[in-house]
């Protein structure tokens, strides 16, 4: 994935939109990220992510690389993320409980 591909589908935020947010606001609490334009507040696929990126950006700075390339090891790739939000919109249509939020970054 890259910084201005899609985290949020719902509301169509960006990668790059939610960890500027959470880099500039110091956000220590991952549903202070829904005041970013309501990410997360959808169907609940980007929950998972938002909660690893608030703690990656609390470990480990973004200032001296690139967004992208501070991205490419914690965000899953485009495929995995298509094919996770699709199998939790099943679950949610199919009203499961099963957690399918989970991404891999294969």
């Amino acid at each position: 994935m890259l910084a201005d591909d899609e985290l949020c589908l719902c509301f169509h935020v960006s990668y790059r939109k939610v960890i500027r947010y959470i880099d500039r606001n110091a956000i220590v609490v991952p549903s202070q990220v829904s005041e970013c334009l309501g990410a997360g507040t959808g169907c609940g696929w980007c929950r998972k992510q938002i909660t690893r990126l608030v703690s990656d950006v609390q470990l480990t700075p973004l200032r001296d690389q690139s967004l992208d390339d501070w991205l490419r090891d914690r965000a899953p790739t485009a495929t995995a993320h298509r094919q996770g939000r699709e199998e939790h919109r099943r679950n949610l249509a199919e009203g499961s409980s099963r957690d399918s939020c989970e991404l891999n970054n294969t």
